[in-house]
């Protein structure tokens, strides 16, 4: 059997629809060989998603995926890990209620039958489990819960799971494990990734999850002290590449090009970590430093013992010793970037020092009173002032749209409402994803196997108001994609303010 249905998922993605069972032989063959260009492989509950590092290499294997051959799925021969539960979780009843049965028989068919690996996603170490015995399908949450504990052990659809830490979620909570679904000091760091079987045993005793502390570091000389960091100020760099089929999406800056940019200006690579800020920053240093500021429109000001200074962005500029840098809350766009020559040196995690608010990946956000170490001095000029970056104002800005994969659960009377009226950014935005305010758009009725997604996509859900995936965006999701924000306007995705009216508008 060869692939017959792929379709486009943003600029660099192809996503293959498959049946269900031959999910895990196509991405174990791409993973064997992989295509050129090929930079990741996510499986879905019926989609194998390959990601590419270019357009170019995107376009030309689309050809080449229609010649890969899908072995047939193979036995499973995993290894078998046995993970304890205690049956206590909240929807526990509920579940009994809508399959009717009671709570006793649905802790009997969970531990009864031997689970396995279908695909991870939506975070890092979550496993989708499904069963060898047939049951009937649990379906989601009507209204998901803003917080599910670590631990957690749930069911949805025809799949078990394990959330690894707190995370928002929908499923139906049924139990709780002290099991370590995710280890940093472990390779790999998920304890259940593809062709794991599980088998779950119900045990009395109380389970308390662990919680893994922050190491403690001593910042060196010549570090920032942070006075306040506004809304949020985190830091960032270019992100984590290469985990998405652990449940770990990339990261990194919301606004990739003012990263690059701040670092191109105090002659820092371009993937140096520095200070993703949302207007209200307050910093100094007790030695000189070179900083630059890029991304929104906001006034910067340093203070001196002789008054103050603006400073303008897009400049490298010093902050001597002892002065004071205050970045305003912006006038037209959201996130602003400050580099520091040498970059904010904290320990990578995954090879990254981003951090990943969804995940809990990489360092806390930033806080008054810290300390930031900087890393040495490159050998490097400082680079010349350049033109900022043009960033988004409230109203009148037009963001391009490749169509998305999932087009049939729209009516085209809805496609074309989606691109003909004005959707605004909602205050609860963040860096996993821009939520719109708008006349809700109609869709096919029921739920979506999860499928992976990329920053950008536009997920539906039955609400009909769009949300548009940041950077720390979960690697897989149950919704209908509309569309892909493209290429060229994810930076102005994240830099579109609170209130701002945008029209999208459907791109080849």
């Amino acid at each position: 059997m060869r692939p017959t249905d792929i379709r486009r998922l943003g600029g660099t993605a192809l996503q293959v629809r498959v049946p269900a069972g031959s999910v895990e032989s196509l991405r174990g063959a791409l993973v064997e060989a992989p295509l050129p260009g090929q930079r990741a492989v996510v499986a879905g509950g019926a989609t194998v998603t390959v990601m590419f590092a270019s357009v170019a290499e995107t376009t030309a294997a689309t050809t080449a995926l229609r010649g890969v051959s899908i072995p047939p799925p193979a036995p499973l021969s995993g290894p078998v890990i046995d993970i304890d539960v205690v049956y206590d979780g909240e929807d526990l009843d509920e579940v009994a209620r809508t399959t009717g049965t009671d709570t006793d028989t649905v802790i009997r068919r969970h531990t009864d039958q031997q689970w396995h690996v279908g695909f991870v996603g939506f975070a890092p170490g979550f496993a989708y489990l499904r069963g060898d015995l047939d049951g009937p399908a649990i379906p989601r949450r009507a209204s998901p819960r803003v917080r599910v504990p670590a631990g957690t052990v749930a069911l949805a659809g025809e799949y078990s799971a394990v959330y690894p830490r707190p995370s928002p979620g929908g499923w139906q909570l049924i139990g709780r494990t002290d099991a370590p679904l995710w280890d940093l000091d472990r390779d790999p760091p998920a304890l259940l990734v593809p062709g794991t079987r599980v088998r779950f045993r119900a045990v009395r005793e109380h389970l308390v999850v662990p919680q893994a502390a922050l190491p403690a570091t001593e910042a060196p000389d010549g570090a920032l002290r942070i006075h306040a960091t506004g809304m949020q100020t985190l830091i960032e760099d270019l992100g984590r590449e290469g985990y998405a089929p652990l449940g770990i999406t990339r990261s990194g800056a919301a606004d990739r090009g003012a990263l690059e940019q701040a670092n191109r200006l105090v002659g820092n690579p371009a993937g140096a970590a520095a200070l993703e800020n949302t207007g209200g920053l307050v910093l100094s240093s007790e030695v000189d430093q070179v900083l630059a500021v890029t991304g929104a429109d906001a006034v910067v000001a340093v203070t001196t013992d002789q008054g103050y200074r603006i400073v303008p962005r897009a400049t490298a500029f010093p902050l001597w010793a002892g002065e004071v840098l205050e970045i305003d809350p912006p006038d037209a766009g959201l996130r602003t970037v400050l580099a520091v020559r040498g970059g904010i040196d904290v320990p990578a995690v995954l090879g990254s020092r981003a951090t990943d608010v969804l995940s809990g990946l990489g360092p806390p956000p930033v806080a008054a009173g810290d300390l930031l170490p900087v890393g040495p001095q490159p050998r490097t000029a400082v680079g010349a002032p350049e033109a900022p970056a043009a960033v988004p104002a409230t109203e009148g800005t037009v963001v391009d749209v490749i169509p998305g994969p999932d087009g049939e659960w729209f009516p085209p009377e809805s496609l074309a409402h989606f691109t003909s009226r004005p959707w605004t950014v909602t205050p609860d935005s963040n860096r996993i994803g821009v939520r719109f305010a708008g006349e809700p758009l109609a869709r096919r009725n029921g739920d979506l196997e999860s499928q992976a997604l990329v920053t950008g996509a536009i997920q539906v859900p039955p609400s009909g108001l769009p949300v548009a995936f940041l950077a720390d965006h979960p690697t897989t999701g149950g919704y209908p994609v509309i569309g892909t924000v493209a290429p060229h306007h994810l930076d102005l995705l994240a830099q579109l303010p609170i209130g701002a009216a945008v029209h999208f508008r459907f791109t080849g």
